[in-house]
Order: C-alpha cells, then sequence, then structure tokens
C-alpha cells in the first residue's frame, strides 16, 4: 500500500473535489510523522500571561507531547522552561499551579530558580572544575514569543517568526485581545478531557458550520425555550457572515449570532434589568472603536483555528482549547475561558453561565461533539470505506457559513508540511 503523504489528500480545485483519505485518521506512522513534520516545526499555544500574573507563578502543563512549566521569573519576565532535570531527568515541578521562588528536582534535589537557572546542587564539591552551573539551567523550546498575550512556542530555531506565522489570524486574536482596555485573563480553572478519536476531527470540528443544527438541536430548543429569538438558519443573520482562509492553515467563521455575548450584546434571557447595563457598555465600545469594529467585537461571534491545535472559540463566552494526540484515536483535550481583566462579578457570572451550559464537558455542545467523533473514529473501521468528502461549497463564492473552506485551508497545510520533508529527501537522494 502506498504510504507516502500524496495518498492522503486530493485536492481536485477545477473539478471541485476535495478528499481526505481515512488512513490519516487511523495510522500509527501517519501520526509519527505529524509528530515531527507538524508539532515540532509549528508555533504552539502555550498558554495566556494572564495565567502567571505575578512574579513567581507558574502553570504546569503538557504542550505537543511535552511536560512544560510556564513561569514568570523574579525578573517579570514570562518564560516556557521543560519540566525536565538537566541532571537525571526527572520532573522538577509536580504541581499544576501555583507561586514558587524555585522548583526542586525530587530525585536528587538540584534547584533552579524561577528564571530556570541552576542554584542549588547538593555536595557540588564533588564535582571538577568542569562542572559549570550555567550549563545546567532548564532547558527552553527554540523559540518563545506572546501576540496580544497569547504565548506560543516552536521547537524549530528555523521556523518563521510568529508575527508572520500567525499571517490574518491576528486580525482575530485582535478582536478577542479589544474586548478589554485592561486585557484579558484567563479565569481560574481548566476543563481537562478526553475523545476516542483522531485529533484532527476535533479540529474539523470546530468551526464546522454544517453540523451546527442536526447536532445541536437541544441547544438551539433551549436558546428558543428561555426567550431568544432565532433567526434565519440559526447561526447567523445576512449582515455579517465570513469565512475566511486566513493563510499558513488558519481559518474562522464569522457571523451574528442568535445567543447574546456578555461584552456587550444583550438578549432578553441575561435579564431586563442588565439592558441599560449593556447598553452603556457598547456605547463606551463604538467611541473606542467606531460602530463598525465595535459592531464586530461585540455582535458577531467568531470561530478561529490556528494551524495545528489551538482553537479559541468567541462565541456566546471565549474559550481557550487545545488538544494533542496521545494515539492517533485517542487525544487530550484541555479548555479554558477567557475574559476582561476588568469584567464585574454579574457579568463575569453571566459569561461562566453560558461557557459551561454550552462548552463545558457536560454542557450541550461538548458531549455531543464527542460522541460525533468517537462515532466517526469507530466507523473508520470499515476499511472499505477509504476517503472522507470535504468538497461541500467548493465552487461557491463567497462560502457560505455551513461549506468546508476553513476545513479545506487545514487539510492543504497539513498536507503540504507532511510532504515537503520527503520531497526534500527525494531530492537529496537525485
Amino acid at each position: 500500500m502506498d504510504k507516502s503523504a500524496e495518498a492522503f489528500v486530493i485536492d481536485d480545485q477545477e473539478a471541485g473535489i476535495f478528499r481526505v483519505n481515512r488512513r490519516a485518521f487511523t495510522d500509527a506512522e501517519c501520526l509519527e510523522r505529524e509528530r515531527r513534520c507538524i508539532f515540532d516545526k509549528c508555533w504552539i499555544y502555550a498558554g495566556h500571561e494572564s495565567e502567571v500574573a505575578h512574579a513567581g507563578d507558574f502553570q504546569s502543563r503538557n504542550v505537543a507531547g511535552r511536560p512544560m512549566i510556564l513561569a514568570r521569573g523574579d525578573d517579570g519576565k514570562v518564560r516556557v522552561l521543560l519540566n525536565t532535570c538537566t541532571h537525571r531527568g526527572a520532573l522538577v515541578c509536580r504541581q499544576k499551579s501555583g507561586s514558587a521562588k524555585t522548583f526542586q528536582c525530587p530525585y536528587h534535589a538540584w534547584t533552579y530558580n524561577s528564571r530556570g537557572q541552576l542554584i542549588g546542587v547538593p555536595g557540588e564539591d564533588a564535582y571538577s572544575p568542569a562542572f559549570k552551573r550555567d550549563e545546567f539551567a532548564l532547558a527552553q523550546p527554540a523559540q518563545v514569543d506572546n501576540y496580544r498575550g497569547f504565548i506560543f512556542i516552536c521547537f524549530d530555531r528555523a521556523a518563521d517568526s510568529l508575527y508572520d506565522y500567525l499571517a490574518g489570524a491576528k486580525e482575530y486574536l485582535d478582536l478577542v485581545a479589544d474586548q478589554s482596555e485592561l486585557g484579558m485573563k484567563v479565569v481560574a480553572g481548566v476543563q481537562a478531557y478526553s475523545a476516542r478519536a483522531n485529533w484532527k476531527l476535533l479540529v474539523e470540528n470546530s468551526y464546522d458550520g454544517y453540523h451546527g443544527l442536526p447536532t445541536h438541536q437541544r441547544y438551539f430548543g433551549f436558546l428558543s425555550d428561555i426567550g431568544v429569538e432565532m433567526r434565519g438558519n440559526n447561526l447567523g443573520a445576512p449582515r455579517q457572515q465570513r469565512v475566511v482562509d486566513l493563510g499558513n492553515g488558519h481559518a474562522v467563521l464569522e457571523y451574528q449570532s442568535a445567543w447574546g455575548r456578555p461584552i456587550a450584546h444583550w438578549v432578553p434571557s441575561f435579564g431586563e434589568h442588565r439592558k441599560a447595563h449593556f447598553e452603556q457598555m457598547r456605547r463606551r465600545f463604538d467611541e473606542r472603536f467606531g460602530a463598525d469594529r465595535a459592531y464586530r467585537i461585540c455582535e458577531t461571534s467568531r470561530n478561529l483555528g490556528i494551524f495545528p491545535n489551538l482553537v479559541i472559540n468567541d462565541i456566546m463566552a471565549i474559550t481557550i482549547r487545545t488538544f494533542y494526540p496521545v494515539a492517533s484515536d485517542y487525544m487530550e483535550v484541555n479548555a479554558w475561558a477567557l475574559a476582561p481583566k476588568d469584567e464585574s462579578a454579574e457579568d463575569s457570572a453571566l459569561r461562566l453561565d453560558n461557557f459551561l451550559t454550552f462548552l463545558g464537558p457536560g454542557g450541550f455542545a461538548t458531549p455531543d461533539d464527542v460522541e460525533m467523533l468517537e462515532s466517526c473514529q469507530r466507523g473508520f473501521a470499515n476499511r472499505e470505506v477509504a476517503w472522507s468528502d470535504i468538497s461541500r461549497g467548493m465552487k461557491r463564492e463567497p462560502p457560505a457559513l455551513t461549506d468546508e473552506l476553513q476545513m479545506r485551508a487545514f487539510w492543504r497545510r497539513w498536507n503540504q508540511l507532511m510532504i515537503e520533508p520527503q520531497a526534500a529527501r527525494a531530492r537529496r537522494a537525485a
């Protein structure tokens, strides 16, 4: 059987046919190549600067399959440190979060400060003069950078800058970051869950407008029951609908939604007593940004995918979602709520209720989505059906929210990165 990357994607733009071989979701060899060609080469989201607001604050988590520490040093600088002792390799931080002046390995008690520098070695006099502490600082990824508070890492020193990598996605990160004059913050706590499905199925699902009505009927019924006026196809209204390929595999859906937004888009379910408050907030946005941009920030929702595994769904609340493959048919997912730093307690309660009601692991949407992804994975056992179709709207301009341009943007970049090393090897061999 042909195992080349070219065999995974059919992209016939003239005919309007786009298909993905289902081995991309089941093949362990494909996953190993993804780890080398995608996760080791692309910029990967590591965290938000608000999660380590003060000197000594840290968060430990797995990023791209590696244990890391997001830490703010005593010099105020945010760093990403690889969570492995430079002596024998044990984790130097075993707590999920907290504040500490040092990280100490529990194996031999080598100790590092909040900048990652080695500051303590028991029995250091046993080493020769060739031993230098500064050679044993905690390692860091080849590149670390920050865009509007979102911190990314890259293991490839030769990769393009984060600014260039984000391409058109920066516009949509700006729409998120501009929701507060004081900046945005990740709300304490994380939703951690898993799915017995390939990670790329969640990429597709996270900005798939086509599945909304069939899969999430319960949620739209709930909105109607609490008095939300349903418009058009429930996902959007004609004033603002955009599906955009943002470059480098990133893409976005942007639309006017039926649900309210805690920023400054009031709906009756928020309560009449809050209407004046929302109108006042909206006037401030109009003054800061002008009517057109204020409308986009306050009234439009966006499902943003940043290649390969970051999704920011700025809808009835804002969720930051990352996921990483443990196996070809199993992924681990983490999600955080993002909110304005200056949000009132009442607005925050409304936001978190929206967040949990739809996006939480026990909400209306996420269990539905996980079941569908796992159902797809089970269906892939029928190897006689070799291809999945992602052609919807390929000949339509402009694309509709229920089309699949955004998925094709992801898959084209995926295919390019998977093929390039193979092509380079072939050129060297020629």
